[in-house]
């Protein structure tokens, strides 16, 4: 199964805080809008995304279709594919995908823990 880039999108209180932290680890900014309340951050290709306000958790999330630059790869599982075969693996989702649909679509699911897993396809 290929599920595309990976990060963790945070849940932070404070995003200049966060920001200037992950700075020091040397993140840069890779998309998102300060001002909206929400970045992605990059070092090489470790992508953490900062949200505030959002969600209460952190979560794991999956890009179908985009590598750790967000370029489209020529070749990957379309989310509903993917969200197929976890159903048949018997895995609970919390949200899905229409299924009906093509292009952009996502669904979350939990791991035994209840972290939270996006699966989240922009193509």
């Amino acid at each position: 199964m290929k599920l595309g880039a990976f990060s963790n999108s945070l849940a932070v209180e404070d995003i200049y805080k966060s920001k200037a932290f992950y700075e020091k680890l040397g993140f840069t900014i890779f998309a998102g809008e300060i001002e909206k309340k929400y970045l992605i951050m990059k070092n090489r290709n470790a992508l953490i995304g900062l949200f505030q306000g959002m969600f209460e958790n952190n979560i794991m999330t999956f890009n179908p279709g985009w590598d750790e630059n967000a370029n489209k790869l020529e070749e990957f599982d379309d989310v509903r594919t993917i969200q197929q075969h976890l159903k048949k693996e018997g895995v609970k989702l919390e949200s899905e995908a229409d299924e009906t649909t093509s292009g952009p679509a996502s669904f979350v699911i939990l791991d035994p823990d209840g972290n939270a897993i996006l699966v989240d396809q922009h193509v």
